[in-house]
């Protein structure tokens, strides 16, 4: 038994070549929708991200992903509201720039269908979350790039990362929604 931990310690290790991905800003969406008086449902967006994907496998189920979302390009179509959201009460973007989604474990649970859990990291706090993605495919474009996209769901309870500011209508309903549901529409290039 020694003998082979030894042989297996000074054996070269085969590992399969890691391929970098790179999002196609163009083709893909960071969407968010939360409650509003109970009764209805404000939905946004980020404009700005960007990521760092690798994956030796081609069905992606080894996928090592850090995503970044600038939180300045926020935009929900309401200019007052936007810059709310940017202010102490909730993101406080002047000292926490960015939301940060660093992923530590794929589980394939389907075809084509994955639980990605990762550490979500929002103001200075960081906790784990699992999202749901299915791997919609890969194809050559015409232009000769080879292209995969995905689609990512999930749900942040805004309290657990101190985004806490609410209020009570008359009926002692909450004004904003305590999860988010969110959405990332993922298009990426094969880099060269």
């Amino acid at each position: 038994m020694i003998l082979l931990l030894a042989a297996a310690a000074t054996a070269p290790v085969a590992t399969e070549a890691q391929t970098k991905w790179n999002i196609d800003k163009s083709h893909s969406k960071v969407q968010f929708s939360v409650t509003h008086l109970m009764i209805s449902e404000v939905t946004g967006d980020f404009k700005a991200f960007d990521a760092e994907i690798t994956s030796s496998k081609p069905d992606f189920s080894d996928a090592k992903v850090v995503f970044k979302i600038d939180v300045n390009s926020i935009n929900t179509e309401d200019e007052n509201r936007d810059t709310h959201l940017k202010s102490e009460d909730f993101f406080n973007s002047e000292r926490y720039p960015a939301m940060v989604f660093e992923g530590t474990s794929v589980k394939k649970t389907g075809d084509n269908l994955y639980e990605y859990t990762g550490n979500l990291t929002i103001r200075d706090i960081t906790k784990p979350i699992k999202l749901k993605v299915v791997y919609l495919g890969t194809v050559k474009d015409p232009w000769g790039n080879i292209k995969a996209g995905f689609k990512v769901t999930g749900v942040v309870n805004r309290f657990d990362y101190n985004l806490k500011w609410n209020s009570l209508t008359e009926a002692g309903g909450m004004v904003v929604g305590q999860d988010v549901t969110f959405t990332v529409n993922m298009e990426l290039t094969k880099a060269n």
